[in-house]
């Protein structure tokens, strides 16, 4: 009785001071990539991967993350290609949550490129480099002209609905003349110049 009293105190000790827990496998979806630059999603963050050129070891990969707030991975993708177009003076600085990225613009065999330049935990000591990419580069990286475009697409906005009778508020049409039901004034007479 005591050698099993024992064993399965043993066994209870051992569970509860276990240090191995096991997690929920989430994965990253993968907006775009292009040779070594890639925009992956997880949730509502969003993940640029690149190996990093500023090293000589070419087996570096380097990230950097930020959340779509308000549309932000839309607006980087109109700030990068409008740069294409109109290519800045200087490098444009984006400061992220964790880092500072900049992106230069260069000429590079008459073509309009860009590169990101990540100064890593917002030191200037510690630099990232990406490979300089072209217009087709970045539309291929955030998945330009395919479904995975959609999952950085500004939502459409929802009509708040009212709790007490689960209608839409101010937004039901009279099926008769399809105006608002809470705007029922009566018509004006039109005048009539002589």
């Amino acid at each position: 009785m005591r050698k099993i009293i024992l064993l399965l105190t043993c066994f209870f000790g051992i569970s509860v001071f276990s240090q191995i827990k096991v997690l929920k496998n989430e994965t990253l979806v993968e907006i775009g990539k292009d040779n070594s630059v890639g925009l992956y999603k997880k949730d509502n963050k969003f993940t640029f991967n690149y190996q990093d050129i500023n090293t000589s070891n070419l087996n570096t990969f380097r990230s950097f993350s930020f959340n779509d707030m308000n549309g932000d991975v839309q607006e980087l993708y109109k700030m990068i290609t409008d740069g294409f177009i109109d290519q800045p003076a200087g490098n444009i600085s984006l400061e992220l949550p964790n880092d500072i990225i900049e992106l230069q613009y260069e000429r590079n065999y008459g073509q309009p490129t860009v590169q990101f330049i990540q100064y890593i935990n917002k030191n200037k000591k510690y630099v990232g480099k990406s490979q300089f990419l072209n217009k087709k580069q970045i539309d291929k990286i955030f998945g330009i002209g395919t479904p995975k475009a959609a999952l950085y697409k500004a939502a459409v906005k929802q009509v708040p609905v009212n709790p007490v009778n689960n209608t839409a508020t101010q937004t039901q049409y009279n099926n008769t003349n399809q105006t608002p039901a809470s705007s029922k004034t009566p018509a004006k007479t039109t005048k009539k110049r002589k």
